[in-house]
């Protein structure tokens, strides 16, 4: 899955998943820029890595959840390599509670960062690809978007969203050479999980049919599948990688 001279943006890639996103397409051969909001020092151990897998990084900080935001970093991000050809929307947040205990400021927080970073992020690649007509843009999703979980109405509903607008816009898109697709992992040894207690990974384990939490290279793996040329002809997907847990 060979991306030589590619240019790959991913949003929140300064840890987790976006930081194994990004090592994952520098090793294809994609220039990578790093997107953080507030880890600075995170973004610049992802911009080493990518250094260290042979390709060259960027590292821009912005506020997702601002259009204009949004769109001056994908500017940028073009002016750097010359061009866009990868959009990975993986920024993400949680702010977990029971409906009747969340507060409006923790609905509207996650509505912006999960959802409305997508809008912004994808309208401001748009024009660039539709120009060069190709691209490939990967929207990640969560699988409690398909199967729901107590506590995370805001998260659930964002990321559900986040599924219908990848259908969407690749429907919109796909006459001109541009894919859109999502990847849905389930339980990740990244971010929230990974501060799990012994106890609670345990009893997450007990619902996952492979008996086992997720690596984020293996989230990584399906995201390089979908910027690849052999993911030419596929479109408006959810890839689920959750070790079965959606068959739960």
């Amino acid at each position: 899955m060979s991306l030589p001279e590619y240019n790959a943006l991913i949003t929140g890639a300064s840890g987790g998943i976006g930081s194994a996103v990004a090592v994952r397409l520098a090793r294809e051969g994609a220039a990578i820029v790093v997107h953080y909001s507030q880890n600075s020092e995170g973004a610049e151990r992802t911009r080493q890595l990518v250094q260290d897998a042979g390709s060259v990084a960027l590292v821009l900080q912005a506020d997702v959840t601002s259009a204009d935001a949004c769109r001056q970093m994908v500017e940028e991000a073009t002016t750097w390599h010359g061009r866009l050809d990868i959009l990975v929307n993986n920024v993400g947040l949680t702010r977990d509670g029971l409906l009747l205990r969340m507060r409006d400021e923790d609905w509207h927080e996650i509505m912006a960062v999960n959802l409305h970073s997508t809008f912004y992020c994808t309208r401001a690649v748009l024009r660039e690809m539709l120009r060069q007509r190709r691209g490939r843009i990967i929207n990640i999703s969560s699988v409690v978007a398909e199967v729901g979980n107590p506590g995370q109405a805001n998260y659930i509903a964002a990321k559900s969203a986040v599924i219908g607008f990848t259908k969407a816009v690749a429907k919109e898109v796909a006459g001109r050479g541009i894919t859109v697709n999502a990847v849905a992992p389930g339980y990740i040894e990244a971010g929230l999980t990974a501060r799990l207690r012994d106890d609670q990974r345990a009893r997450f384990v007990d619902y996952i049919p492979m008996g086992r939490t997720g690596r984020p290279e293996e989230v990584a793996a399906a995201v390089a599948f979908f910027a690849s040329e052999e993911a030419g002809y596929i479109t408006g997907q959810i890839l689920n990688v959750d070790g079965g847990l959606v068959m739960r």
